[in-house]
């Protein structure tokens, strides 16, 4: 896909007799929503893996901005400006969420404090606290447990420290998984401002409803291979359905 910023050509991926991914491949535009979709076993996670540096294929080509990358780690991914929102949202649950957010990457005081080694936690707390309010999350207290959060809170979080950390992808698998009505209207408002930012998103989704909600664009998947894409506004339920199931042809 010209002008692509992120795209597969021809994934291949085995888990010994198992084909996961069949020649796959994917394109996410810049600055877009592209819901990934297929039925379970068609090989979503695993491409979404791959893409995000967790796993590597066994064959076939990542292309970063129109030339070929390989990831050695989810860590080289994350150098390249890629983060992943995973379904159990990879938080720990007895850490503020500015602690979450700074996990790995704590800020040191200034000075002489900061190379014995003292934490900077107010500078933690209020880069928090801003990324939260730029994407609309609301929290009472930046001080309580992300234990103490509602899943919707819990989600938010998750999602404003992956925006905070990447400069080009999100991945987000699953979103409203478990989530209410409410709740999950508000993380698909969370996706938009995500986009609206300039960070392109990943949408990997079973909920066709969000799908159809948020997306630009649909990529299809079916036994390991992508066999449909259609942009979102052009495309019915009946459609992206029949293309899971193979009904379309």
């Amino acid at each position: 896909m010209a002008g692509a910023l992120l795209e597969a050509r021809g994934i291949v991926k085995s888990y010994g007799h198992v084909e996961a991914l069949r020649g796959a491949d994917f394109a996410l535009p810049p600055g877009e929503v592209v819901a990934l979709i297929g039925d379970n076993g068609a090989g979503k996670s695993t491409l979404a893996k791959i893409l995000s540096g967790v796993e590597a294929p066994d064959d076939g080509q990542i292309l970063l901005d129109g030339r070929p990358i390989a990831f050695a780690s989810a860590e080289d991914a994350r150098s390249a400006g890629i983060e992943t929102v995973y379904q159990d949202l990879a938080l720990c649950a007895d850490l503020t969420p500015a602690a979450n957010f700074f996990l790995g990457r704590e800020l040191l005081r200034p000075g002489l404090l900061g190379r014995l080694g003292l934490l900077d936690n107010a500078a933690m707390r209020a880069r928090a606290r801003e990324a939260c309010e730029r994407l609309g999350v609301e929290l009472k207290t930046q001080d309580a447990p992300v234990s103490t959060l509602s899943g919707g809170q819990r989600q938010g979080v998750a999602v404003a420290r992956a925006v905070t950390w990447a400069r080009r992808v999100v991945f987000m698998d699953e979103p409203t998984a478990a989530l209410g009505v409410v709740q999950t209207r508000r993380v698909l408002d969370l996706v938009r401002g995500v986009r609206d930012s300039g960070v392109a998103v990943v949408l990997i989704s079973h909920n066709m409803q969000d799908v159809k909600a948020v997306s630009d664009r649909v990529e299809v998947l079916r036994l390991g291979r992508r066999v449909a894409r259609f942009s979102t506004a052009q495309v019915s339920m009946e459609e992206l359905v029949g293309a899971m199931t193979g009904a379309l042809g």
